[in-house]
This record gives C-alpha cells, sequence and structure tokens, in this order.
C-alpha cells in the first residue's frame, strides 16, 4: 500500500490530497488571495487527522512546482521538501500545466494558465502525459496558432478570458481549480516507476521571471556617477 501526500498553492485555490492506492482520493481545498503559509499546515494536520494517519505513514510527498504564483510555488515546494527530508521520503515535483493536461481526454491535450500581463503558460501534453515540446509562456493568440489542429483540446480552469480568440474547432476541456488530486495520481504513477527524487534535487517550475525581475527590467534606470 502506497501513500502519496500531494500540495499545490500555485494559485489563489490551493488543495492538498492524500492518496491511497486502491482508495478514493482524501483532498482539501483552500482559497486565500493573501497566500497559504498560514492556512496549510492547519488543513494538513486535520487531513491527516481525518485518514487516522500520521506524517511517517506517507511513502512519498509531491508538489506543483508550476508555473503559477512565485511565492505559491514556493510554499508548496518548501513545505513538501521539508516534510520529506525530515522523514526521509522521496519527492515528486509535478508541473501544473500537466495536472492540468491529467484531466484531459484527447491524444493531444493543450493545457493553459492566466499568467496575466496579456499572456498565458502554455504546454502540450500527450494522452499518457508526456511533453510535446516546451512549456512557453505567450499571448494566447500566438501559442494557439503553434498548436496541431486535429487531436487537440484546450484544458484550462478557467477558459473564459480566452473564448472570444480562440478557435471554435478547437474543444475545450474545464479542469477543477483544485489540482492537488491530479498531482497525487500523477505523482503515484512515477513512485511507482521510481523516478520520486531526493528532495534536495527537486526545484520550481517558473517558466518566467518573477514580476518583481520583470519590472525591475522594465523601469527606466538612473545612470550611475
Amino acid at each position: 500500500m502506497t501513500r502519496i501526500l500531494a500540495i499545490d498553492t500555485a494559485s489563489e485555490f490551493a488543495s492538498i490530497c492524500l492518496l491511497t492506492d486502491g482508495a478514493d482520493p482524501m483532498e482539501a481545498v483552500m482559497q486565500s488571495p493573501d497566500g497559504f503559509a498560514h492556512l496549510l499546515f492547519g488543513q494538513l494536520k486535520a487531513l491527516l487527522e481525518r485518514a487516522s494517519l500520521t506524517i511517517a505513514d506517507i511513502d512519498c510527498f509531491a508538489a506543483g512546482s508550476g508555473p503559477g504564483s512565485f511565492t505559491g510555488v514556493r510554499v508548496a515546494l518548501s513545505a513538501a521538501k521539508g516534510l520529506a527530508e525530515a522523514g526521509g521520503k522521496p519527492i515528486v515535483a509535478v508541473s501544473n500545466l500537466k495536472a492540468l493536461a491529467w484531466h484531459g481526454s484527447a491524444p493531444l491535450r493543450a493545457a493553459l494558465l492566466d499568467a496575466r500581463r496579456g499572456e498565458i503558460y502554455g504546454g502540450l501534453y500527450s494522452a499518457d502525459l508526456e511533453p510535446q515540446g516546451e512549456e512557453c509562456v505567450m499571448k494566447f493568440p500566438d501559442w494557439i496558432a503553434t498548436l496541431p489542429r486535429e487531436d487537440v483540446e484546450l484544458v484550462a480552469t478557467d477558459f473564459a478570458p480566452f473564448t472570444a480568440s480562440a478557435p471554435r474547432a478547437i474543444p475545450v476541456i474545464e479542469a477543477p481549480r483544485s489540482l492537488a488530486t491530479a498531482i497525487a495520481r500523477i505523482a503515484l504513477g512515477e513512485y511507482r516507476r521510481g523516478r520520486a527524487v531526493d528532495p534536495a534535487s527537486v526545484d520550481a517550475n517558473y517558466v518566467r521571471r518573477s514580476d518583481a525581475e520583470l519590472n525591475w527590467k522594465d523601469s527606466p534606470r538612473t545612470p550611475g556617477p
């Protein structure tokens, strides 16, 4: 029996999932515009108590590695890495775009997240969740132009901002805002294949630089003396 604990705080709709193979997943969902560092461990403790388990009973930890909120991604990864290190357990970092693609059904799944600044994070995955190229950040119409026109669907948690500029021939799948269950199921498969890793080797999947870095780059600089 394998138990996976997955954490995702990459957006304002965060979630934790406890997945035991052969059983239905248990999920706790959180929503907070102010971040999740102050909520996460209380929710985690409550979820484990519901299952009559302790952290020591977890075989592998998982986290949504982004893209998404830079602070949110760091919260999930730091928590999962810390718990894994403390217990001597492995970890699986799962792209949030890959977790979106898990909810698709077509041979090709074009997953997207709102990246703001008029851009999207996008990634194309096969039915077995193998990436079909690099994840990217770009304008939605430009990204759509790169996609194949057959056997593909769009997968998003909120597609409303992009409806007007989307080709009507491409079907759209609406995924749940909470992605921890998909992350846990993907991580379980990786764990079974021996692909879970040492927590020290895991890093975030930011795709683009932080807003602070972008704002610094875009702002006019005063010449030095």
